[in-house]
Formats: C-alpha cells, structure tokens, sequence
C-alpha cells in the first residue's frame, strides 16, 4: 500500500493522542480544534486501513494494530524534524561542510586556527582544508574541486572572484649566522652574489616580475628551485642559501629558526586573496565561512606581523 496522502500532520496528531491518551489535549498541544486532530486520525486510519485507538467515553488508548503501528510513526516523524533541524541549520550558516583550498603556508598557520575560532559558534560546520599548489587555486574554484581559496594573487578571470584579504610584501629569510642577517634591510643587488632558493615556479615568476624593470645585468636568478617550501627552510636554516618569500610565512619560517630582512628598491607587496566562484552560488555554510574568514585573515595578519613591521619601521 502506496501512502502517499499520509501527511507529517497526521502524524503529529496521532503521537499527541498516543502521548496524552486525550484528543482534546492533543489538540491544544497542536494549536487545533478536537474536531481538526478527530480529523486527521480519521484521514490517518482511513489510509492505513485499520484503527489506531479503541475509545472510551473517558480515554483513548491503542489498539493493538495501532500498538505495531507505533515505533514506525515515531521512527518517521523524528526523522522529520531532523531533516527540519538539519535544514534550520544550513539555512542559518550552523552546519554543513565546506572545501578550502589552501597552499601549504596558509594551510598550516592561518587557517587551522581559522577554523577552530569558527567551529566555537559553528560547531556543526565541518571546514576541509584541501592542500593546493598557488598554481591551482583558481582551477579548483573553477571546477568546483573546493568552495572556496585562499591564497597569494593569482589572475582569476571572470569565472572566480578574487577578494583582498591582507598585503604582504616580499621578504628574504636567512640563517641567524648568514652575512646578510646583520642587515637591517637589503636590497636587490645586494643578492646578486647569493645562493638563493627559491619555492616553486610561482616564488620564481614572481621574483622575475619584480625586477623586470632593472637591467639585466641586474637580475636575481635563483640558484635552486624546490617544490616545497619548507624545504627551501630547511636549506637555508644551514646558511646553504637564502629564500624569498611573503613576510605571511613568519609563523612556519621561524620554526625554522630564520630572520626575516626586508627587500628594497624595489619593495614588491603581495596580497593574500580569498577566492570564490561567479558562477555558483555558495552554500549557506561556506557563504558564513566566507563572510568570517576575511576579517579574520586581516585580525591574523597584524598579530603574526607586529613585531615585523615594529622592525621594518
């Protein structure tokens, strides 16, 4: 038998009768006339084809079918009002999953205590950090791999939005021991001569475009390139080379024991962008992730870098 006239109404009417043992009381649970709940168990025993109650003049108690029928009732309508609670928190931003994807600074600092701030009020809200090279942070938005990026720019398009999140500029990371640590900045010629390593073809384009107006003669070429950035810590905590790389890398870079120098003439700034798609509309969830994350990344950014810019002064 195909119940598909049996409504959530009939069956809230019929577990306040079972739960009071009285159609008068169950309707003023409901909010409903007696004749209105009389009704619906009515319509209820109509479609299932036989009686849920044997009446009295003073009590209504189940009937043994009604007994079987019970724990199927209360199995559907709490089934019901989870899916009800489970749609009240999505649409209020309090549940659901959401898919960052992140290169592996920002994965490892910024955003794990991102999401841990976030999960204190959102506790039903599941964020991923899916790991992502520079390079692929607007291909998986685009694709649909992760609702959301954050990361160093990156040209976006018209498919994906690109929001600012914080400016970083770009830094030289050294051992304490390294000659140039004793510089209160540098400068671009000053790096002719030294090793440097760089992390990725991306730190390696982005260095060429910063010096793209200095004659060649001038130019920074790295004599290394490695795909992971600690990595390129690692060497150069041993004084093999220096890297560059944005001054957001301070909380991981100093595990490694490095001092950050500024870089001049020029001074290149990075931004750190959150990206989206243009084409999607978020979820709820990651809508809320979104709108959260931004000014937590700018509140992150000048507690890392306080003591930076205190010394770059």
């Amino acid at each position: 038998m195909a119940l598909t006239r049996v409504t959530i109404r009939q069956y809230e009417a019929f577990l306040a009768i079972v739960d009071l043992h009285s159609i008068g009381a169950a309707a003023e649970r409901l909010g409903l006339t007696s004749s209105a709940v009389s009704q619906l168990l009515a319509e209820l025993e109509a479609e299932l084809g036989f009686r849920l109650f044997d009446r009295t003049t003073r009590r209504v108690n189940l009937s043994s079918a009604g007994q079987d029928f019970l724990a199927s009732a209360e199995s559907v309508l709490r089934h019901v009002r989870a899916a009800a609670q489970s749609a009240d928190d999505i649409r209020n931003r309090a549940a659901g999953i959401v898919r960052i994807g992140a290169p592996l600074v920002l994965a490892s600092t910024a955003l794990p205590a991102a999401i841990a701030d976030y999960a204190r009020d959102k506790p039903k809200v599941v964020v991923r950090i899916c790991d992502t090279v520079v390079e692929q942070l607007v291909e998986r938005v685009e694709s649909a791999d992760v609702d959301l990026a954050i990361g160093p720019d990156r040209p976006s398009g018209a498919r994906v939005r690109r929001d600012a999140a914080f400016a970083s500029p770009w830094v030289m990371w050294c051992a304490p021991s390294h000659p140039l640590s004793a510089r209160r900045r540098v400068q671009w010629q000053q790096l002719r001569d030294v090793p440097i390593v760089a992390t990725g073809r991306d730190h390696e384009r982005a260095v060429d475009q910063m010096l793209a107006d200095l004659p060649v003669e001038a130019r920074i070429v790295p004599a290394d390139v490695v795909d992971n950035v600690t990595t390129a810590f690692g060497i150069a905590s041993r004084g093999l080379a220096v890297t560059l790389a944005p001054a957001y890398v301070a909380p991981l870079a100093r595990t490694f024991g490095l001092v950050m120098k500024r870089i001049v003439e020029p001074e290149t700034i990075r931004e750190v962008c959150l990206y989206r798609s243009t084409e999607r509309a978020l979820s709820p969830p990651a809508a809320g992730f979104a709108d959260f994350l931004l000014p937590w990344l700018k509140r992150w950014d000048r507690e890392t870098q306080a003591d930076t810019r205190v010394k770059r002064g």
